[in-house]
């Protein structure tokens, strides 16, 4: 039977997730290759894949090796069957057929953004199942779960000593009733751990301590592999642990003991070779490969890397090109242990027994790499090369992390993106206008800013942070700059924000620190920050000069992602750069600057001093990191992370089984997604006569749809929160009220950068079109809602691209919004659709909106038939009188079973409530 129609019934549901992880009391078919990894050790054993005695094996890329031992182990006839086990193992062939085959997770991993809601998912689903008469305790997590909080903090105060309490002090004041809520699901939930604020970023943490490489556990070893609720959890692949992100949804799911039903995907080998210039950094490679791969096309597939140049990168480099993975569009950019893997571990402090049986596991199991070894690579689809030493300095931007531009062209592009059309390498500024200049009195000094003109700075993401190369690069930057005389201008937002407290360590105790707050990179805090969006306030001397010159104002900044609207409502211009680079372009003022040809600044003395004066050399960074980033600081730092935070261990909460919901709360919220629920399905519905909400073009992404920033004081949620009692300095972040699904809602589609096609413009708003009246995206919802109109919502290509954010699919599903028609979408946010029961639609291939003569305006009838099969043709009646095509993007059985359900959730209650 299709996995969809061999779902588990109740009971024995409630049996499979005790069986979850524990091997022993399965049937499993494959017990015949169980042996021991150790004599000496009679208790612990392991799957030997070798013992398949299948010349298959040793083709399969490493990472299929992953999804294969999992399949193996977890094999049951019920969940994964031995048909499925086959089909991984002849990979070179069922790759191309779009299989779909199960993947049980070792654990999953969040951050407080996705993880609040997740919990706030769990307390709902609790209350659920208690009113259908089932057990609320059922509702637990069986597989492993870490929630790191990173999101929260924002940079309030910089530049100052203390910046990094106050900013602190601010977040816990602000999400006190979150951090409450989050404390009572670690001891409410089982198998949840809680990683306090002020700890770090969730993936350098991930990175640096929560990583097992391989598990140990009730008897077995095998591989640590995991799905987060953040799309950069693909960083862990650097260390040789399989993972990606996915829905919160999905998550949720996985955490209850289900498996992730994914299509056999295709692995893109790339070959590394030659070694990287003395002058080039990690950040520098990422780019590259970003853009590189954006053109060959990886989307929804697994990249492996492979060739002599892979053992020149170290594992924080390696996990600097895994952390980009969402950027080039793959699901997994991996590299397989090695021996450079095992000595970073043993370099952050893991124990050294279990660094013992994580080589000698890997190296029996046939999953430990040496990339010098050309007889061990694998079968890959497709082989694309990339020469490290073709690699030169680099930046991306000014919209979109995919867009590299070499350091040396920086200041000839953003001249030509000022004049261009209004795109993502345009802003559509009048030649006569390119030299504006407004002038603007801070601190008691006038200053001068223009296009181009830097006005954040930010050294901030676990894509750099947690490489101790381009930190200590950046800080022996620092060191030359202040020894040359050189400022940067005190109305610059400048920050640093590290990924753990190991960061600080050894910046400080290489007597870096010093001079990184002398040009205002004080640390402000612990946690995602600018990169996300939590960038704070700018001076409003500065605000009121951008706005009055409607100026194309820059902030640069070492993260992952820059869309339009994201780093900042003020900087229309964003660019990913390397840390020590952020620091160039903080000094320069400026992005119109040609480091070649011109000085950064002129010291007292009227010196001229050049980039090239003060970049550090390569050698000299790799000297003081050798001497200074040592294992005593990691395990100084982790071995007391959990309790550190005297805030966090001072909130006292309730120990009760079921949530207390406050009605008074603004944060936390019991969802309406449950309500009405009934143990009987009800079979879909076509949806007719629907109004087109909002019509979008490319490239639209998550922050798009469901922003993570400031609530906007005119917006729909600021209207509520006004209602509520709040006044504007309460409001926080969007991102913050993720438990509230009354604010999340009114910020769907809030972001101010949204252009739709209805208006011509950028705004947060559309037509009614019964009333024809233009008005913000949640009233015009809100209206058709009144009056029982189902919603679409039309769209270009890569619909949903960006972060991995669950609201981005329940924000739509609450404004009533039935399918979305895209020409195509991001992986996770397609799978977040369906976890909802939205219909992703997408125009069959050579079609869109232009060429089938859609304007939005007409109402759509999307006929559902009641034989259901995934990937079918489905059509759409127009009121016009038109009809075409589209393909129903349900892409297994099981997500069709997650759509009769109406999502992934109900199903779950149902089958925990029966």
């Amino acid at each position: 039977l299709p996995r969809s129609n061999r779902a588990p019934a109740p009971a024995a549901a409630s049996a499979a997730c005790q069986r979850h992880q524990d091997f022993s009391a399965m049937t499993n078919p494959f017990s015949r290759i169980v042996e021991l990894l150790d004599a000496s050790q009679p208790e612990k054993k392991f799957f030997n894949l070798n013992r398949l005695d299948d010349p298959r094996y040793e083709r399969l890329p490493f990472s299929i090796r992953v999804l294969l031992e999992a399949a193996v182990r977890n094999c049951d006839e019920f969940l994964v069957k031995k048909d499925d086990v086959e089909n991984i193992l002849n990979w070179n062939i069922m790759q191309h057929k779009a299989i779909e085959v199960p993947f049980k997770p070792a654990r999953v991993i969040l951050q407080d953004f996705t993880g609040v809601p997740a919990v706030v998912d769990f307390a709902a689903m609790r209350d659920a199942v208690k009113v259908l008469g089932g057990d609320p305790e059922k509702i637990n997590p069986i597989c492993p779960a870490d929630l790191v909080i990173d999101h929260s903090i924002q940079v309030d105060f910089n530049r100052k000593p203390d910046s990094l309490q106050k900013n602190q002090d601010l977040e816990f004041e602000r999400n006190k009733e979150r951090f409450e809520f989050l404390k009572w699901g670690s001891q409410a939930f089982q198998n949840m751990r809680i990683i306090p604020p002020g700890s770090g970023i969730v993936h350098q943490v991930n990175l640096e301590y929560l990583a097992r490489v391989v598990f140990d556990q009730k008897g077995y070893y095998y591989p640590d592999s995991v799905v987060g609720t953040d799309s950069h959890t693909t960083m862990i692949n650097g260390l040789g642990v399989l993972g990606w992100g996915v829905g919160g949804i999905e998550a949720e799911a996985v955490m209850l003991g289900q498996p992730i039903s994914m299509v056999l995907p295709e692995v893109i080998g790339y070959k590394l070779t030659g070694n990287p210039q003395p002058l080039v950094t990690s950040t520098d490679i990422v780019l590259t490969v970003t853009k590189h791969l954006r053109q060959v096309g990886v989307v929804g597939k697994f990249v492996e890397f492979f060739g002599p140049g892979v053992a020149h990168l170290s594992i924080a480099d390696r996990a600097t090109i895994a952390n980009m993975c969402p950027e080039y569009g793959a699901t997994a950019a991996f590299f397989p242990v090695d021996e450079v893997s095992i000595q970073y571990l043993v370099q952050t402090g893991r124990d050294e027994e279990k660094i013992k049986y994580i080589r000698k596991y890997l190296q029996a199991a046939g999953m430990f790499r040496d990339f010098g070894n050309s007889s061990q690579d694998p079968d890959f689809t497709q082989i694309v090369e990339l020469d490290l030493q073709t690699v030169v300095p680099c930046c991306s931007g000014p919209k979109r992390p995919q867009d590299k531009v070499t350091v040396s062209e920086m200041k000839k592009d953003f001249e030509t993106c000022l004049g261009a059309k209004q795109g993502f390498k345009g802003f559509q500024i009048a030649p006569e206008h390119h030299s504006n200049h407004v002038k603007f009195v801070y601190s008691d000094k006038e200053f001068e800013l223009t296009h181009g003109s830097v006005v954040i700075a930010a050294i901030t993401s676990c894509t750099n942070t947690s490489n101790p190369s381009v930190m200590l690069g950046a800080g022996l930057l620092a060191k030359k700059a202040v020894e040359a005389g050189l400022t940067v201008k005190p109305y610059i937002k400048t920050s640093l924000s590290p990924g753990s407290g190991v960061v600080t360590y050894y910046l400080k105790e290489s007597g870096v620190m010093p001079y990184l707050a002398q040009l205002g990179f004080d640390v402000v805090g612990y946690g995602c920050m600018t990169c996300i969006g939590n960038s704070g306030p700018l001076p409003e001397s500065v605000v009121e000069a951008i706005t009055q010159g409607d100026l194309v104002a820059v902030g640069v900044l070492s993260g992952n992602r820059n869309f339009e609207g994201r780093v900042h409502p003020n900087t229309r211009a964003n660019y990913l750069a390397s840390p020590p680079l952020v620091i160039a372009y903080a000094i320069a003022g400026t992005i119109r600057i040609d480091f070649e040809k011109e000085p950064l600044g002129v010291n007292a003395e009227g010196k001229k001093v050049f980039l090239k004066d003060i970049w550090p050399l390569r050698e000299e960074i790799q000297a003081v990191e050798r001497q200074y980033v040592i294992p005593g600081m990691f395990k100084e730092v982790y071995q007391k992370i959990e309790t550190v935070n005297k805030a966090w261990n001072a909130l006292e909460v309730s120990s009760d089984t079921l949530y207390a919901w406050n009605p008074k709360s603004t944060y936390i919220k019991s969802p309406p997604f449950f309500e009405n629920l009934t143990l009987e399905l009800q079979p879909p519905k076509s949806i007719v006569d629907a109004y087109v909400l909002l019509n979008l073009g490319d490239s639209v992404t998550t922050d798009h749809i469901s922003p993570a920033g400031n609530i906007a004081r005119n917006s729909p949620a600021a209207r509520y929160l006004t209602s509520r009692g709040l006044t504007s300095r309460e409001f926080n972040s969007y991102g913050s009220r993720r438990g509230n699904d009354a604010v999340m809602a009114r910020g769907t589609f809030a972001n101010i950068r949204l252009l739709n096609k209805f208006l011509n413009k950028q705004a947060p708003q559309t037509i009614h079109f019964p009333s024809g009246e233009t008005l913000d995206v949640f009233d015009a919802s809100e209206r058709y809602q009144q009056a029982s109109h189902s919603l679409i919502v039309l769209a270009g290509k890569e619909y949903g691209s960006g972060s991995s954010r669950d609201w981005a699919a329940k924000g739509p599903f609450l404004l009533g919004i039935k399918a979305v028609l895209a020409e195509s979408y991001e992986r996770i946010h397609r799978s977040n659709l369906v976890g909802m029961g939205v219909i992703p639609l997408q125009y069959l291939p050579g079609e869109d909106a232009e060429s089938l003569g859609l304007t939005g305006r007409e109402r759509y009838t999307i006929i559902i038939p009641e034989e259901l099969v995934p990937r079918m043709n489905v059509q759409i009646k127009l009121d016009t009188g038109k009809t075409f095509q589209a393909v129903m993007r349900f892409d297994t059985d099981v997500e069709l079973t997650y759509f009769r359900n109406g999502g992934i959730l109900n199903y779950m209650i149902r089958k925990m409530a029966s």
